[in-house]
């Protein structure tokens, strides 16, 4: 059997499961991060006095754009130079780690992650959910397609950790981090992403430029700096909550000149290709330890095989758990480290299921594999830049390998 297709019809109930309403799909946990009532200001005018100063690495020398929420600062640092394949060469071994939401929260897992990725020579996407910059008393401010104004299937973020998500999100880009999107309100099912049309995912998507574009304005935050780069030129792709409605957000998707999305519900681990000019990095089905089955490379698919859509499982198991995940995701590096190098795609949210073996697995893998003998542990949009590069044969030659499947490279890259 081909490697490409073992085990479908196991893999392909993964994905089934997945669309079912798992946690994570519907926003709920990234919501109860956000809410965190224990430190919310009351409603009204946000405050403008707490929370961190600008950071010693901004001295105002910059050319602010708009209303101060941004600026540009030059070209992004700490950016590799895209390099074509020299005849018969190995690829390197891309490993991208994304995560969903990107809310400094009380756990401080945006900030931890970014510290993470700067010891293991790594850099990341984080896909902003662009009302996590929006002041709960401006929630109506946000027109969600299908839904009334200032509806929201997550919760706004509270004063302070709107402060501290944008103090995130600014030293993220400067470590050379990729700041995606993740829309707005988190919709999935019934009136979300899958139901907008192309027209609605256009309205989302200039909502979430716009939140990011004017969060000073809406915040009354006039002591933090601008962000140091230019959203509108910078923002090159996004993840649909609940990976829906994919088709006709590509539409909406390539007006903006938008480079990837990946918001693919799964597929194979094989070598990207173009879904209507723009990149598809789908989530991936890797072999799921001492089974037969494939999962889906994100924290609530190996969630949902460990506990089903309980977060809190049985803390006896956590142990076993965090294994088998990390073990799950090794597995899928180990095939195409060894065989085809497509790049591994991993996805996540900042969460503390089951005791947050999910975010423990994720940072073992980290440590890991971004500092082997030809890996590179590169954003999204990095690894959309080395694609552009490389010859078209060369590529479609690669697609056509099964994971596990080691050629010949001085015959496959001429």
């Amino acid at each position: 059997m081909s490697k490409r297709t073992v085990r479908g019809a196991a893999a392909l109930a993964t994905v089934a499961a997945l669309m079912a309403g798992l946690p994570g799909c519907d926003g709920k946990d990234e919501g109860r991060k956000a809410a965190a009532p224990s430190t919310a200001a009351p409603a009204g005018k946000p405050t403008a006095t707490a929370g961190p100063s600008p950071t010693a690495t901004w001295d105002g020398k910059v050319r602010v754009l708009g209303d101060g929420s941004m600026s540009d600062t030059g070209p992004q640092p700490h950016q590799p130079k895209p390099e074509k394949l020299k005849p018969g060469q190995k690829p390197p071994q891309f490993v991208v780690f994304s995560w969903d939401g990107a809310l400094e929260g009380d756990d401080h897992l945006f900030s931890h992650f970014r510290e993470v990725a700067k010891e293991n020579n790594a850099r990341m996407t984080f896909f902003l959910t662009g009302t996590y910059l929006l002041p709960r008393s401006k929630a109506k401010m946000y027109r969600p397609p299908q839904h009334k104004p200032g509806e929201s299937a997550i919760s706004y973020a509270t004063d302070q950790h709107i402060r501290d998500t944008l103090e995130q999100v600014r030293a993220a880009w400067l470590d050379g981090d990729e700041i995606g999107t993740h829309f707005n309100g988190h919709f999935c099912g019934r009136k979300g992403g899958g139901d907008w049309s192309p027209a609605e995912w256009t309205s989302e998507i200039k909502q979430a430029y716009s939140f990011v574009e004017h969060w000073k304005t809406n915040t009354g935050y006039q002591d933090l700096p601008p962000l140091p780069f230019d959203y509108t030129k910078e923002l090159a792709g996004g993840r649909a909550p609940c990976l829906e409605g994919q088709k006709n957000l590509l539409t909406a998707a390539k007006s903006f000149g938008w480079r990837y999305d990946a918001s693919s519900p799964g597929d194979f681990q094989l070598w990207p290709s173009k879904i209507k000019g723009i990149w598809n990095f789908p989530l991936q089905l890797l072999p799921y330890p001492q089974s037969e089955k494939q999962v889906l490379s994100m924290d609530f698919n190996f969630l949902y095989n460990q506990s089903g859509d309980n977060t809190k499982g049985d803390p006896a198991k956590y142990a076993q758990w965090r294994k088998l995940t990390r073990d799950g995701y090794l597995n899928g590096f180990e095939r195409v480290y060894n065989g085809s190098r497509a790049p591994l795609f991993i996805g996540n949210h900042f969460e503390d299921w089951n005791g947050g073996i999910y975010m423990k697995a994720v940072e073992d893998v980290v440590k890991s594999v971004c500092k082997r003998d030809g890996v590179r542990c590169v954003s999204f949009k990095q690894l959309a830049d080395w694609l552009d590069a490389q010859d078209p044969q060369v590529l479609e030659r690669l697609r056509k390998l099964d994971p596990a499947q080691s050629p010949d490279w001085a015959k496959l890259v001429k």
